[in-house]
C-alpha cells in the first residue's frame, strides 16, 4: 500500500471521539433529568422504566467513556451499536415523522460506525494499543 493511502496513526482515536460524545453527552443528560428521562421511556410503554434508565445512563456514560479511552473497544462498540439498533427501534419507530426518521437512520449509522470499530479495534492511541505494544514488548 502507498503511503499517501496508509491512513494516519490518529485517526481511529479521533474517530472514537467523535461516536463517543454523543453516548457520553447523553447519559449526561439523562443523569441531569432523570424524571424527565423515566417519563419518557415510561411513556413508549416499556416495564420497569427506571431501570431502564439506569441502564441507558450505565450504557451509554460508562460505554462512550470507555470507547473514548480505547478499553475493551471491541466489546463496548459491539454494545453500544446493538443499543444504538435497540433504542432506534423502541424509541424512533414513527417514520412518516421526517424528526424520527433522521433520528432512527442516525442510529443506523453510529451502529455502522461502531461496527468498523468491532472489526478494526481501537487503534494504536488506546488503552488497548497500549497493552497490545505492551505485551508484544514483553514476548
Amino acid at each position: 500500500m502507498s503511503n499517501a493511502l496508509k491512513t494516519p496513526s490518529f485517526t481511529p482515536a479521533v474517530g472514537r471521539l467523535l461516536m463517543s460524545l454523543i453516548f457520553i453527552l447523553s447519559g449526561v443528560g439523562k443523569l441531569a433529568a432523570p424524571a424527565a428521562t423515566i417519563g419518557y421511556i415510561a411513556s413508549t410503554g416499556l416495564p420497569l422504566p427506571t431501570l431502564g434508565y439506569a441502564a441507558a445512563v450505565i450504557v451509554e456514560l460508562g460505554g462512550g467513556l470507555l470507547l473514548l479511552a480505547g478499553y475493551q473497544t471491541r466489546i463496548v462498540a459491539a454494545v453500544l451499536a446493538l443499543f444504538a439498533l435497540v433504542t432506534a427501534l423502541i424509541f424512533h419507530h414513527a417514520l412518516g415523522d421526517q424528526n424520527q426518521m433522521i433520528h432512527f437512520m442516525k442510529n443506523l449509522a453510529m451502529a455502522g460506525g461502531l461496527l468498523q470499530v468491532v472489526t478494526f479495534g481501537a487503534g494504536a492511541f488506546s488503552l488497548d494499543g497500549r497493552a497490545r505494544k505492551l505485551s508484544h514488548q514483553a514476548a
